[in-house]
């Protein structure tokens, strides 16, 4: 090593007289570093080193409670003032190991595994501590790409929405909530009108660019904790928590009124709308029947002269069978 300490504890001792254990310590792929009761720093390895961006000559003779690598939990507490593992050790000689993130020397933060354990005089008196800390920076990438693997299973990626699997699972809570708690929630089933003539007569990249614009304009037409899925090709569904008759058919009628008025860049002459079928669930709907009454109810709003609504008068105040179409100018 570069330099070493001559702490009365023995340990900068120890590793002159013993330059076998120096490179044996050098040698592992963890950082390891040494202190005295009073936690200043009396040796520091090669691994260390490499996962901190700090030379031995940078850190040894100062104290850990000089926030070099300033430790910190998963909540982004500094632990070295206050909470810091290896000083409890210091304190109590039981071993600990925490997940924490230290302060690289370039300033990037390192998630690492820390393993404390006490340091023992000759006469079985604590003299210091030993802190093993292992780089998580891999385990931590695997975590994030698991949880990104986990979103991209419920996200259509194209339009960035939730994906039927996501609005399934979604509308299997939603029922059982309805069945024990009585919280009413309704489905909006969406087609876009004559989507296949888009395709055929702009081209499937221009195709998606609609599906992208709809599918962002009905995202903005609902309440954060709604849920706006892909239900498949030109088609979404809805799902509204805690809704009754007359706002279910305010909330349809509001999408198909924003897709009416929305447009592409640049292609101020294509109109483009939706066809809208809403219903209120009931308790001994399933996935299916509800999904099914909506896309029937949407049909109906085929067969109608599209861009309009048809609800099947499940809440207050709206008829059987009836068709809503706002005025528009």
């Amino acid at each position: 090593m570069e330099k070493t300490s001559d702490a009365s504890d023995g340990t900068g001792a120890m590793l002159k007289s013993e330059p076998f254990y120096k490179q044996l310590l050098d040698s592992l792929y963890d950082g390891v570093y040494f202190v005295d009761r009073d936690r200043r720093i009396t040796y520091w390895n090669k691994g260390a080193e490499r996962i901190s961006g700090y030379r031995a000559d940078e850190v040894i003779g100062k104290h850990c409670s000089d926030n070099v690598l300033m430790h910190s939990d998963m909540q982004g507490n500094i632990l070295c003032l206050s909470m810091c593992p290896l000083a409890a050790t210091i304190v109590d000689g039981r071993e600990r190991t925490n997940d924490v993130f230290l302060r690289h020397k370039d300033g990037h933060r390192v998630p690492i595994t820390v393993r404390v354990t006490p340091m023992l005089d000759e006469q079985g008196a604590i003299s210091g501590g030993v802190e093993i800390f292992t780089d998580n920076t891999p385990a931590a990438v695997a975590f994030e790409r698991l949880a990104e693997l986990e979103r991209l299973a419920y996200l259509d990626s194209l339009t960035g929405l939730a994906n039927r699997r996501y609005a399934e699972i979604t509308l299997r809570s939603r029922i059982e909530e309805l069945e024990r708690y009585g919280w009413l929630f309704g489905v909006i089933f969406i087609d876009i009108d004559n989507f296949k003539a888009v395709n055929d007569g702009y081209g499937h990249v221009f195709g998606d660019e609609v599906l992208k614009m709809v599918a962002k304009t009905l995202k903005n037409s609902v309440r954060p904790f709604d849920v706006v899925s892909r239900w498949g090709g030109e088609e979404y569904v809805v799902i509204i928590a805690n809704v009754e008759g007359q706002e279910l058919l305010a909330t349809a009628n509001r999408c198909r009124a924003l897709v009416e008025q929305s447009s592409l860049p640049g292609d101020r002459s294509l109109h483009i709308t939706i066809s809208v079928g809403a219903t209120l669930a009931r308790t001994d709907d399933t996935v299916e029947t509800v999904v099914k009454r909506a896309d029937s109810l949407m049909y109906g709003s085929k067969q109608a002269g599209r861009n309009c609504v048809t609800t099947d008068g499940a809440g207050t105040h709206i008829s059987d069978g009836h068709h809503y179409r706002a005025k528009t100018d």
